[in-house]
């Protein structure tokens, strides 16, 4: 073995000390690094132009469901989610930084929770559930404030408005028994339905008139049937589905309605009391494969631009954004490791809100559209 030793490194030059060289600072949180290949020194920044207040383009919600998520939306601030799961359970979380999850309750029902509501004036949580009951929650404590025994078969949907100029707010329930019902909402309200229509067959989605005098149920007959309030009697249906109508939606303007179906074929039809075509089909959007499994995939209509999108999820992992006036995919998102069954978006922000079959939920940034 070689005595040699290798010789010291000669001073430097300028006979100065060595200096520790400090770390470059981590580039803001809307800036992205891309690279490819090793050369990490190479790698392009990119801004991102932030649209929300949200903490990052996408935010990832988990850990609270075990079992598929039915239902979810924001409350009429957009500063609050809830979702419901087949676990039974309804989860809480904030929207804005810091997105925790801050409510997980689970003794609400009996059976799978299948959709749910913010009411629109209290601080109240309308559920519906497999167990045939509609529940109300105080969400401020917690606490059951009310339950009902609402119909013989499963409630499959709901929705709630504020009639006329009393500010009496009013849910209504469609079920497997084959009726719509509707209900006095707070939780003061009487045990018995203010009123009850007869479809025939199960009703898969309801949804209120702007006004709050009509209420549109989808049933299993592939027909959206009007019903008035005051007169207590169906008024016209809408037709144009081949199949069974899995939701239904209304536009911020309270003129067109969204409805998916088990086709795979969204329509939106003109609801105006006097339509200039004869049979309301307004749009006709492909895109959002229903799948097999015959889930109620739930749609819904941006509100931060007056209506313009409409967005529902598919059996192919993916959520579909549809512009109403050309009938084109603005977008096609992915980021779900199962169906989207249900979607939402902001009251006052491009962002969207999408629940899954993988037991998640997603936040998403868009662009912002224009209002009109």
């Amino acid at each position: 073995m070689s005595d040699h030793k290798r010789k010291a490194s000669p001073p430097p030059a300028n006979g100065g000390s060595l200096v520790k060289r400090a770390r470059a600072n981590t580039p803001p949180s809307n800036q992205v690094a891309i690279s490819s290949g090793a050369d990490k020194q190479k790698a392009l920044i990119r801004n991102i132009p932030r649209t929300s207040g949200l903490e990052s383009p996408i935010v990832s919600l988990a850990g609270a469901h075990t079992a598929e998520i039915l239902g979810c939306q924001f409350d009429p601030t957009g500063q609050n989610i809830a979702a419901c799961s087949a676990d039974r359970s309804v989860s809480l979380w904030r929207t804005y930084p810091p997105t925790t999850n801050y409510a997980h309750l689970t003794t609400l029902h009996k059976a799978p929770i299948l959709d749910l509501r913010w009411s629109l004036h209290t601080p109240l949580l309308y559920t519906i559930s497999a167990d045939k009951t509609l529940v109300y929650t105080d969400v401020t404590t917690g606490v059951r404030a009310r339950k009902l025994r609402a119909h013989h078969g499963i409630i499959n949907s709901l929705d709630r408005t504020l009639a006329g100029g009393a500010g009496v707010e009013l849910v209504a329930t469609g079920s497997d028994d084959g009726t719509v019902k509707v209900w006095e909402g707070g939780d003061e309200g009487s045990k018995h339905a203010v009123a009850t229509f007869e479809v025939g067959c199960p009703v898969t989605s309801v949804c209120w008139s702007a006004d709050g005098n009509n209420v549109f149920a989808g049933a299993l007959d592939n027909e959206i049937h009007v019903y008035d309030l005051r007169k207590n009697a169906q008024v016209y249906t809408l037709g144009g589905h081949n199949d069974t109508p899995t939701s239904l939606a209304l536009s911020p303007s309270g003129h067109y309605i969204l409805s998916g179906s088990l086709s795979s074929q969204t329509v939106i039809h003109d609801v105006r009391p006097f339509s200039p075509l004869p049979t309301r089909v307004h749009r006709v959007l492909q895109g959002a494969p229903a799948g097999f499994e015959n889930t109620l995939l739930r749609g819904a209509w941006s509100k931060d631009d007056g209506g313009n999108r409409v967005a529902l999820g598919g059996a192919d992992r993916t959520v579909c954004i549809w512009e109403v006036e050309s009938g084109k995919i603005l977008y096609k998102l992915p980021g779900h490791k199962g169906t989207v069954s249900c979607v939402d978006f902001h009251p006052k922000e491009p962002i969207i809100l999408t629940g899954s079959k993988d037991t998640t939920l997603l936040l998403g940034e868009l662009d912002p559209g224009i209002r009109v």
